[in-house]
């Protein structure tokens, strides 16, 4: 079996490479990234001469690229973790994310129909379901309520696989997966940006109140999960999946943890001004996946324990990504918020 597997060199993407080539001996990969600020080889330098895997750099929006290397790997399945995937970056701007999201994926749809490929499987997030009541759970068939340019774009692109599978018959795949965390995440993200700028002595920025709620997946669950799906997943379906946290996490609660994890106190949070839009609760239903066999095996505390003590073994990874292009887009992000401390007053951006 030989997997065309798109954003293989981002977060999630790169997890799920490794994972497919440890579990299944015989199986072979091609690695198809663009590399932009996300994609990062070194997020694979362990395997990169595996002999069962192949990168290939290209963007899923080039069609006569991805047709190019369909036609010369002869690939069976195609899995798609290719997409921008930042909410506030795409808040800043949305062009990218309608293009990779929506055109990318039609171009990987349109080569899977040209070369018969015989599983499509789109990753997506549980962000297109919007925010949710409390007690509340979003199920696979709730209709889509974005709330940002990226779940909107997701979003779109999930309604594309769909409209595949109905015209073409195309043989599809989709999941939905919960904030998943864990190693060689890209440090925007709350959870590896509260850790590292903790690590160099900076506060970290909280948005609003810090209430929003959010299920917490380790990366490694989700290739798990998004492996059975693919396996044992019937065709033209979706899957949730997430770890259903009991009691559910709060941004300020998951953030204390962390202070406290490293040894700090709360002085090291800083309160800033809330982002647009911001969706006050994610949660998803995920008793289909489930009935499949599927359970997450790391819980919270085991997770973000792991996902600390690897960034504090592997500077070298994240030292040279905060920097460059990274800083510029941190200030623009943060330099014009207001920040507060616990007590409410106005301090200094630090």
């Amino acid at each position: 079996m030989k997997l065309f597997i798109t954003g293989g060199a981002g977060f999630i993407g790169s997890n799920f490479i490794r994972y497919i080539l440890k579990r299944y001996p015989d199986y072979q990969v091609v690695n198809f990234d663009k590399l932009t600020y996300a994609g990062n080889l070194d997020n694979l330098k362990d395997i990169e001469n595996n002999s069962r895997y192949k990168f290939v750099r290209g963007d899923i929006c080039d069609f006569k690229k991805v047709c190019e290397v369909l036609e010369k790997e002869k690939c069976d399945w195609i899995v798609n973790f290719a997409a921008e995937s930042h909410v506030d970056r795409s808040i800043l701007g949305a062009w990218s994310f309608a293009e990779t999201d929506v055109i990318g994926t039609l171009s990987l749809l349109e080569a899977a129909r040209k070369y018969k490929i015989k599983k499509y499987l789109q990753i997506s997030t549980d962000e297109v379901y919007g925010d949710w009541e409390k007690g509340g759970y979003a199920r696979e068939t709730d209709c889509l309520r974005p709330s940002s340019p990226y779940s909107a774009s997701k979003a779109g692109g999930d309604l594309m696989v769909l409209a595949y599978k109905r015209t073409y018959d195309l043989p599809i795949l989709i999941t939905r997966s919960s904030n998943n965390y864990g190693p060689y995440q890209y440090p925007e993200k709350i959870i590896p940006l509260f850790i590292t700028n903790l690590l160099e002595g900076k506060k970290v920025p909280v948005y609003g109140d810090g209430g929003q709620i959010r299920d917490w997946l380790y990366v490694e669950d989700n290739c798990s999960g998004i492996d059975l799906v693919l396996h044992k997943g019937k065709i033209g379906e979706i899957y949730n999946i997430g770890a259903n946290q009991k009691p559910e996490i709060i941004n300020l609660e998951l953030t204390k943890k962390i202070v406290q994890a490293l040894g700090l106190g709360e002085d090291m949070i800083e309160y800033v001004k809330d982002r647009p839009g911001h969706d006050r609760r994610y949660a998803i239903d995920t008793a289909k996946i489930r009935a499949l066999g599927w359970k997450p095996e790391v819980d919270f505390e085991k997770g973000l324990k792991l996902t600390i003590e690897w960034y504090k073994k592997n500077e070298w990874w994240w030292k040279k990504i905060k920097s460059g292009e990274y800083l510029k887009y941190y200030q623009e992000q943060y330099a014009d918020r207001s920040l507060k401390g616990n007590n409410g007053t106005e301090v200094q951006r630090h």
